[in-house]
C-alpha cells in the first residue's frame, strides 16, 4: 500500500543574498555580546585619552566633555523613574546634591586622615583612587538614603501630586545644606558661601567610566524580573498588582536605583567644578535634566544620552552669541516637542549585537523584497519581512 505523501506551496523569501537554513539563524552568545560592547568602551576611552594627553583636546574641551558624562549618568538615571516606571519626579537635583556634598565631605576628610594632598589627586596615585571611588559610592548611599525616606510616602502618589511632593523634598534638601552649619555649629557644607577645597579628582576616563557601568546596570536591571515588574506597573499598575506584583516595592527600589545613580553623578560633579553651592541645586537643576529625558525620549537610555549631549554642549557651542544662546537653545526645544513629540528617538534603545546579528545574517532593509506564494494570481503579490 502506498503512502500518498502531502505537500504544501509555500512562498520562497528571498533577501537577494544567501541564507542560513530554515530554523538556523545565527546569533551571538551573550558572553560575546558583553565582550563587543566592552572592546568598544574601550577603545572608546582610549581614543579619548589619547587625544587629551595629546593636546588635540584642550582643558576647556575636556571639562565640557566631563560635564556630558556627568548629564548623561543624571539623565539615564531620571529615565527609571520617568520613562521605565512612569512617574514625574521634580527632585533629581536634590539627589544629585546629596552625593555631591556625600562624596566631597567624604573625600576631604579621608584624605586629611590618611594624609592624601591635592597633588597626589593629579598623579593618580591607587590610594587616591579607591579613594574617589568609596566617595562615590558614600555619595550614591546618601541620596539612596534620601530616596528611601521619600520614595515609600511619595511613591503612594501619582502625577502633579508625586511632583509637587518631590520639589518641595528637592528644595528642603538645598534649605538644610544652606543652613545646617549653623544647626550644628561646626562647618560642615559650607552654608552659602559654598563647600570648598575639593579636591580635582573627575577626569575624563574616570567619568565615562562610571557612565558605561552606569549604562550596564540599568540595562541590566531592566533586562531581569525586576525591570520587568516596573515596565508592568508603567503599563497599567492596577493589572500589574491584580497578577501579583508588588507594586510599592518595586516603584520605591525604581526610586532609590535612581536616585542612588544621581548621587554618583552628583560626586563626579563636585570633583569638576571644585565649588559646591546650594543655590546651583535649585529647581531649574531638575527641570533641565527632564527636559533631556522628554527630549530624547521616555524610556530610551540612547536617547536620553544624545540629548544630554547636545543640550550640554549646545549652550557651550553658542557661548559666542551670549546675548542669543538661551533664545536658539529654547527655539530647538519648542521645534522638537512640535515635530517629534515622543522625543527624539521615541522609546527605541541601540542595540550593537542586534546589528551586528542583522550582519551574519544577511538582514539588510534594502534586500527585502517582495514576492507571490505559489497558486497566487499573477497580478498579487505578498510582502514578507526577511
Amino acid at each position: 500500500m502506498e503512502e500518498e505523501v502531502m505537500t504544501e506551496k509555500r512562498p520562497i523569501i528571498s533577501t537577494g543574498g544567501p541564507q542560513p537554513a530554515a530554523g538556523k539563524r545565527r546569533s551571538l552568545s551573550m558572553p560575546a555580546r558583553y565582550a563587543i560592547n566592552a572592546v568598544l568602551v574601550l577603545v572608546i576611552l582610549i581614543l579619548g585619552e589619547l587625544m587629551i594627553d595629546g593636546g588635540a583636546i584642550n582643558r576647556y574641551q575636556s571639562t565640557v566633555l566631563e560635564q556630558v558624562g556627568i548629564y548623561i549618568i543624571l539623565a539615564v538615571s531620571l529615565n527609571i523613574a520617568t520613562g521605565y516606571l512612569g512617574q514625574l519626579p521634580l527632585g533629581h537635583a536634590g539627589f544629585m546634591s546629596m552625593g555631591a556634598y556625600g562624596c566631597s565631605i567624604f573625600i576631604i576628610r579621608m584624605s586629611e586622615v590618611l594624609g592624601i594632598g591635592a597633588r597626589d589627586f593629579v598623579t593618580g596615585s591607587p590610594m587616591t583612587f579607591l579613594l574617589v571611588l568609596g566617595g562615590l559610592v558614600v555619595g550614591g548611599l546618601c541620596a539612596a538614603v534620601a530616596g528611601i525616606i521619600i520614595g515609600i510616602p511619595a511613591l503612594r502618589l501619582k502625577g502633579d501630586y508625586l511632583a509637587i511632593i518631590t520639589l518641595a523634598f528637592a528644595e528642603i534638601i538645598r534649605v538644610v545644606m544652606l543652613n545646617i552649619d549653623s544647626v550644628l555649629g561646626f562647618e560642615l557644607t559650607g552654608g552659602a558661601a559654598g563647600l570648598t577645597g575639593i579636591p580635582s579628582y573627575t577626569s575624563f576616563l574616570l567619568v565615562f567610566g562610571c557612565v558605561a557601568v552606569v549604562c550596564f546596570l540599568i540595562h541590566t536591571m531592566m533586562k531581569s524580573r525586576h525591570g520587568r515588574a516596573i515596565l508592568a506597573i508603567r503599563d497599567n499598575e492596577i493589572a500589574a498588582e491584580a497578577t501579583g506584583v508588588n507594586t510599592t516595592y518595586y516603584k520605591t527600589l525604581a526610586f532609590v536605583a535612581s536616585a542612588f545613580f544621581a548621587g554618583v553623578a552628583g560626586g563626579l560633579y563636585a570633583g569638576c567644578v571644585g565649588v559646591l553651592q546650594p543655590a546651583v541645586f535649585g529647581f531649574m537643576k531638575s527641570i533641565e535634566i527632564l527636559v533631556m529625558v522628554v527630549l530624547g525620549g521616555m524610556g530610551s537610555m540612547l536617547g536620553s544620552a544624545l540629548s544630554a549631549t547636545v543640550l550640554t554642549i549646545l549652550p557651550e557651542a553658542l557661548r559666542a552669541f551670549s546675548e542669543y544662546r538661551m533664545i536658539a537653545y529654547a527655539v530647538v526645544l519648542i521645534l522638537v516637542m512640535i515635530f517629534r513629540p515622543q522625543g527624539l528617538l521615541g522609546s527605541y534603545d541601540f542595540s550593537l549585537s542586534r546589528i551586528i546579528e542583522r550582519v551574519m545574517n544577511r538582514d539588510f532593509p534594502w534586500s527585502r523584497k517582495s514576492v507571490a506564494p505559489a497558486g497566487a494570481d499573477d497580478g498579487k503579490e505578498a510582502s514578507h519581512d526577511a
